[in-house]
């Protein structure tokens, strides 16, 4: 009997064993790219204390496993658990922070990109919402004593042990900025991640060269690894990498090494790394949300817009246009934007964004995506059963949808969003002529949030 105790104690050891090295081969990467990458981009973009980012973004587990060396030198945050899984992110003036994959740091590094100018203009002398002059009054539409009580709301925190920490919460009222409030250490020069609201703006990249003339939706994707005729893969239209039914076998799972941790934290070219993935599903016909899509059309953009215009692109054609001035999109090591996750943007800038969407497409008076763009947007493709998403935005439902199904219950169904991990959010409800934008570290009961929000509007 006692043989037999140790011998089960044995093998208990090395299955335990076992599993602790599987989970760091396939766990620690992931930390650490992660880490990394955000350490980084939260010092160097944002201007964040690299204390704040530790205790904060990386402060729980399995994040706080890492150990982090900023080097301000270089501009770079090198991450490892225990000295292994090491990886590096660099910062680069105009770029933002690149996670190093696949290539060499010195090869990285000595990438040329033609950047936009900078722009230098004192917002504060220019009347909203291309600068940041605010009206000296606010419409009587608005209740908005009761206004600035819901916000202050918001940013208390009720549990010290699951903290939120909005950071910050911007209202608009038929286009004019009616509230706003920040979180100690943040203000309307805050550069905040947006996470997958990224999309959406990637999603408006597509619209513009729509517009011009250079892409259309129903045509099969201008891929190079589906060019084939041939290839099932070549069938996937723009529109449904838009929808996110590409039926590209990847799996988006965040909670274990998946195609979409390795593609974020392990590759360097993430837009071919997803088109390599093979075909699962009819394309068009199931709705499967994927952060691949999204790179593969960063990428589509930037092989229609051509290297030489490609990184001054967003900036010339989207952000200039409207305002976003602090907007900034950040490549992988290929040079392409990681489209799916990685742009900083002051609220007010994602509010903007927001606007633009609100106004059809127009902003200061000049059309930037096309006539029907934002309709298409907001409208679900035919086997979307739950009337969920639209192009790279997700919606709330129709009015045939029972309202106790919709996500936002208490919200009207027209609304439209840009939605990004940890409860990032560009709200746009047209038949409340609002667009709320609510940044922060994690998710909020945002459908209460919206419903005190729209309280406050009189009808």
């Amino acid at each position: 009997m006692k043989r037999f105790i140790r011998t089960f104690i044995k093998v208990l050891l090395v299955c335990l064993l076992i599993y602790v090295i599987r989970y760091a081969w396939l766990s620690f990467p992931v930390i650490t790219g992660y880490g990394s990458k955000n350490m980084c981009s939260c010092m160097f973009v944002a201007g964040r204390t690299e204390k704040s980012v530790a205790a904060e973004e990386l402060g729980s587990f399995p994040l706080s496993l890492a150990s982090y060396k900023v080097n301000l030198e270089d501009s770079s945050v090198t991450a490892s658990v225990w000295g292994m899984a090491t990886h590096k992110a660099i910062y680069r003036k105009g770029l933002g922070c690149t996670l190093i994959n696949e290539q060499n740091e010195e090869a990285i590094r000595k990438q040329h990109f033609d950047l936009p100018s900078p722009v230098n203009i004192n917002t504060d002398t220019i009347p909203w919402p291309m600068g940041d002059k605010l009206p000296d009054s606010i419409t009587p539409a608005v209740a908005v004593k009761d206004l600035n009580n819901v916000l202050n709301k918001w940013f208390v925190e009720k549990d010290p042990e699951h903290t939120t920490h909005t950071r910050a919460i911007v209202v608009l009222y038929n286009g004019d900025l009616v509230a706003e409030k920040y979180a100690d250490g943040y203000n309307r020069h805050s550069k905040m991640l947006g996470w997958s609201m990224t999309k959406s703006v990637t999603s408006a990249l597509i619209g513009i060269l729509v517009k011009e003339g250079k892409l259309q939706v129903d045509m099969p994707a201008p891929v190079p690894e589906w060019k084939d005729p041939s290839d099932k893969r070549h069938a996937i239209s723009l529109k449904d990498l838009l929808h996110q039914a590409s039926g590209l076998k990847f799996e988006e799972n965040y909670n274990k090494a998946s195609e979409v941790t390795n593609m974020l934290f392990r590759k360097d070219d993430m837009a071919a790394y997803t088109a390599s993935m093979p075909l699962q599903d009819k394309p068009g016909s199931v709705f499967y949300y994927s952060s691949g899509n999204s790179n593969i059309i960063a990428r589509i953009v930037r092989h229609t817009v051509g290297e030489n215009a490609y990184h001054r692109f967003p900036a010339n054609e989207l952000f200039n246009k409207t305002g976003m001035y602090s907007a900034i999109m950040e490549p992988d090591a290929s040079g392409t934007f990681v489209g799916s996750s990685y742009m900083y943007a002051t609220a007010r800038d994602w509010a903007r964004f927001g606007l633009l969407y609100y106004n059809d497409g127009v902003f200061n008076g000049q059309r930037i995506l096309p006539e029907g763009w934002v309709k298409q947007t907001a409208t679900p493709f035919a086997a979307d059963k739950r009337s969920e998403y639209g192009y790279q935005f997700w919606l709330n439902g129709f009015e045939d949808l029972e309202r106790k199904q919709r996500k936002y219950p208490d919200v009207p169904a027209d609304m439209y969003y840009a939605d990004g991990y940890g409860g990032q959010g560009v709200y746009i409800i047209p038949s409340k002529k609002l667009v709320v934008v609510r940044l922060g570290l994690k998710n909020i009961d945002d459908n209460n949030l919206l419903k005190e929000i729209i309280a406050c509007v009189k009808e």
